[in-house]
């Protein structure tokens, strides 16, 4: 027996629970632009370290910081395993700032499971004001030659 499966009008499927968009089909219509994307792990091991509701606390904070839409808009993805494991819940971020140059771009986060809510905040308002993240704990990247 077949499931029966939510199509959106671009013939995408669509998770129950989620609306289906768009209401209009317009397939020359941009993609929403954000500033910031952050990549979060929630592979089994990260995500066994991370609170309750983790992903959605963080898409929430954004929402009350208004971060969530316009210019400055940053969105919070899951990623599965980036293998840095041993770094716990690592987090990658992705900058999209067409005004000036990556300040932020392609940073990897360690331990981000022990940011309290006041970390986060100040992470998110680093991002939207472009200043560099030398306070968080960050990731060397080994380039190879």
């Amino acid at each position: 027996m077949q499931e029966e499966t939510n199509i959106n009008i671009m013939g995408s499927c669509v998770e129950d629970g989620f609306v289906c968009k768009p209401k209009k089909l317009d397939p020359n219509k941009p993609i929403m632009h954000y500033k910031n994307i952050i990549y979060i792990c929630v592979d089994k091991r990260c995500q066994a370290l991370q609170p309750k509701k983790y992903i959605d606390t963080l898409r929430e904070m954004l929402k009350q910081l208004e971060l969530h839409k316009g210019k400055d808009r940053i969105k919070i993805s899951k990623a599965l395993c980036f293998g840095a494991c041993r770094y716990k819940s690592v987090a990658n971020i992705f900058e999209n700032n067409p005004d000036s140059k990556p300040t932020n771009n392609n940073i990897w986060l360690k331990q981000t499971h022990l940011y309290s809510l006041e970390k986060w905040t100040k992470l998110f308002l680093s991002l939207k004001e472009n200043k560099a993240l030398d306070e968080f704990d960050q990731i060397k990247m080994k380039i190879y030659e």
